[in-house]
């Protein structure tokens, strides 16, 4: 029997929304391995062909066209896994948010739900194309200006902690419960980065029935975010994020950085 997927996957693949595009392209590469810094470039007036000027760059945060770089390209195998790019059943990342607002890190980052907001992002899905009712791995690489992806990550260790006996999750055409929140492991090469957190969360499914199971990983390097949520429609317990996929993405993140 088809069961509905417990927060997100399968509810998009029937929105039809479209992602707003990233803001700012960033001058680094994907930032440094030390705590992110810099500020917002600046830009004024018109030029003289009497055109408004390009958008500046936001110091300290790569850009789109860095993270895109960096991340999972269509198509590209892992293991028994593909990555893929979402198009008009991408993550709606800013139609979720959490009740109390203090655990909003662990159900989304997205542009306009949280803060700091990140200054530019990339999506990929990974999943085994012919199991429709498999294992979803979402992966999402932000970059952040200002020290935000330091900020982040010490919103979402509150998070995990304040937010560990259960909280709402409001969707755009539902509510679920999320009844538990535990700490998972990290990957091995956590300790190659400058922060991790990883989490199993323990969730109702939209029935109200059956216990759901969903594992987030976040881990920063620099003024850059690199987060893998795993999910499946089913009851199933997955064990965490396939580790193959989180250190493919790890090894392409740090092939780009040089």
């Amino acid at each position: 029997m088809y069961r509905a997927r417990n927060l997100r996957g399968r509810w998009r693949r029937v929105a039809v929304i479209g992602i707003a595009a990233t803001m700012a392209m960033g001058v680094s590469a994907c930032g440094s391995d030390k705590d992110d810094a810099g500020g917002a470039g600046s830009s004024a007036g018109a030029g003289k062909d009497g055109k408004a000027p390009a958008k500046p760059s936001v110091q300290g945060a790569p850009g789109k066209a860095q993270l895109t770089a960096a991340s999972f390209t269509d198509g590209e195998k892992v293991g028994t896994y593909t990555a893929s790019e979402y198009v008009l059943d991408g993550p709606l990342g800013d139609a979720y948010t959490a009740a109390p607002a203090g655990c909003q890190p662990l159900v989304s980052l997205a542009a306009e739900v949280s803060d700091p907001d990140p200054a530019a992002q990339v999506q990929r899905k990974v999943d085994v194309p012919d199991e429709m009712l498999g294992l979803t791995v979402d992966v999402t690489l932000r970059g952040y200006a200002n020290g935000g992806a330091a900020t982040v990550m010490k919103a979402l260790d509150k998070a995990g902690k304040d937010c560990a006996g259960g909280f709402t999750e409001e969707r755009a055409v539902a509510t679920a419960k999320y009844l538990k929140v535990e700490p998972a492991k990290a990957p091995a090469f956590a300790a190659e980065a400058d922060a991790s957190k990883a989490y199993r969360f323990t969730i109702l499914d939209v029935k109200g029935k059956e216990k759901l199971y969903e594992y987030l990983t976040v881990v920063r390097s620099g003024s850059t975010t690199l987060a893998f949520r795993a999910e499946i429609t089913s009851t199933k317990d997955v064990g965490g994020v396939p580790p193959e996929v989180m250190a493919a993405q790890w090894a392409k993140f740090r092939a780009a950085k040089g």
